[in-house]
């Protein structure tokens, strides 16, 4: 994770088309993945995840929104992606946060 990511709550799993699955933990790494390595670079719930991930990277947005965003995206190119059960979310410094 990037030093100046937003994390997500909860991380997702993305199932690649070549069957390797991805980790994306807040909105630098979904953004990156959108910008640089994604497989269908057209349509509705692409374009807004992208306008949401930098909109919450900027604080502009709910980190939340910009993870359903991508999300959708990814269900729009035939993506499948699942939440990663069990996992703490990271703190600022990339480490598992603590529960209170």
């Amino acid at each position: 994770m990037q030093a100046n990511d937003i994390p997500w709550r909860q991380p997702i799993t993305v199932q690649l088309q070549n069957g390797a699955a991805r980790h994306f933990s807040g909105a630098y790494d979904a953004l990156d993945f959108l910008e640089n390595e994604w497989p269908l670079r057209k349509g509705r719930h692409y374009l807004n995840a992208l306008t949401q991930c930098r909109a919450a990277l900027c604080r502009a947005a709910p980190a939340e929104v910009a993870r359903e965003a991508f999300i959708a995206s990814c269900i729009e190119a035939a993506l499948v992606c699942h939440p990663q059960i069990g996992r703490a979310p990271a703190n600022a410094n990339g480490a598992p946060a603590e529960a209170a």
